[in-house]
């Protein structure tokens, strides 16, 4: 066994990165990030917070269980207190998929009550897995009965009212406690996005007449599982007259010769961070003049809505200074020009100026934050869009553009 091999076999990852070395020293990652949910807690006079949601396990306890498995069955989750030991409640009790993480304090099994597991007996079940929580938040709250929730079944929220606790939405602790990266998860990040820019130049590589969308797509799941990735979030990729409308997912299109092939890659990679990223291409052949025209737009609002990014900026005064699109453009914008991103698409969400009105929402950038800047540029019932994302880490200068797989600057 070389060197190498040797301090990957120490470093004990849990997962799809297990046996390889971390470009960080993921104890102080995981100690970072408990540390923001911890500070968060305490902010709003919280005696704790019960994740089930498996983006917000991992961030508070970075030990994975079949993620999407558990997305969608209540079979996992974890207590966050503002303080003493946090205690994660694992698939059927198993504690070896968390095994040397230093900021787990306790592994206990679940008690679960959703009806797959628990048929009619989901209400004694509910009430059981109330009365533990209770034991378990009392022991180091103070009589503080003030908790979070991210996401779980009305009636485990019901029988902890039923015990006197004053429930509060999880999503907004988590989203805030979130947004700001270390140096650490800036590292993961970086893999991640190696990753699957490796996996985007395989399906180049792949792109030929004659190929499906979905064949195509598979390259880059492909990649990206071979290079210690974890799953992608959405099918979003379309040829020819299928990118116009947005959002038609990849299908059994054969892709044509001249054909626009747009994707966008909502890929989660290793370490669990998320590299989204869209680009467009022609498949085998130059583009034509409407083509060009259409990426030189996407191109001009990418690159100049990304010059803006700057920490002290307010959300409203970003939507306010964005790069004007043509008119023919607006009705077919994307749905955000920026959001933030982490382990998965994260707040905040820029809004164009013509959406604020309605949608929109206040806050601040701050130095750690990372976003994707948007641009879908198609007329509507036109036949093709370009879609092209960037993703940005905001610094104490401005921003550094993290995505680096080219653009085709010789089209513009």
């Amino acid at each position: 066994m070389n060197e190498v091999s040797k301090r990957a076999a120490r470093v004990r990852q849990h997962g799809a990165m297990d046996y390889t070395v971390p470009p960080c020293d993921l104890d102080e990652v995981r100690r970072y990030r408990a540390g923001r949910i911890r500070d968060a807690l305490i902010q709003r006079d919280l005696a704790g917070i019960i994740l089930y949601d498996q983006l917000n396990t991992r961030y508070a306890v970075d030990a994975t269980n079949m993620q999407v498995w558990c997305s969608h069955n209540e079979a996992r989750y974890v207590y966050v207190p503002a303080e003493g030991p946090i205690v994660l409640f694992d698939f059927l009790g198993k504690t070896h998929m968390s095994e040397g993480i230093k900021t787990i304090g306790e592994v206990r099994s679940p008690i679960t009550f959703f009806y797959f597991t628990a048929g009619s007996e989901m209400f004694d079940r509910a009430r059981a897995w109330a009365v533990e929580m209770d034991e378990i938040i009392r022991a180091n709250s103070g009589g503080n009965k003030r908790i979070a929730i991210d996401r779980m079944a009305p009636l485990g929220v019901q029988e902890m009212q039923r015990l006197g606790y004053d429930i509060h939405d999880g999503f907004e602790l988590m989203e805030n406690a979130r947004e700001k990266k270390s140096d650490g998860e800036i590292a993961l990040m970086r893999k991640s996005i190696e990753v699957c820019e490796n996996a985007v130049q395989q399906m180049r590589d792949a792109l030929t007449p004659g190929i499906t969308e979905n064949a195509l797509w598979a390259e880059l799941h492909h990649g990206n599982i071979g290079g210690g990735g974890e799953w992608i979030e959405t099918r979003l990729l379309a040829s020819g007259p299928r990118t116009n409308p947005w959002y038609q997912e990849s299908s059994m299109r054969r892709i044509e010769k001249g054909d626009m092939l747009s994707f966008d890659t909502d890929l989660i990679g290793p370490y669990g961070y998320c590299c989204d990223m869209s680009r467009s291409w022609i498949c085998d052949a130059k583009p034509d003049d409407e083509q060009k025209r259409l990426y030189a737009a996407a191109y001009e609002q990418i690159k100049r809505n990304m010059e803006l990014l700057k920490p002290g900026l307010s959300y409203k005064e970003l939507s306010d200074q964005l790069y004007p699109m043509a008119d023919e453009f607006i009705p077919g914008r994307y749905g955000v020009a920026m959001h933030g991103v982490g382990l998965c698409d994260e707040a905040p969400a820029i809004c164009y100026r013509e959406d604020y009105p309605e949608a929109g929402y206040d806050g601040v950038f701050e130095a750690g934050m990372v976003v994707c800047v948007e641009a879908l540029v198609g007329t509507q019932g036109g036949k093709e869009c370009v879609k092209l994302e960037e993703q940005v880490l905001i610094t104490e200068d401005g921003y550094e553009q993290l995505t680096r797989y080219p653009l085709e600057d010789d089209w513009v």
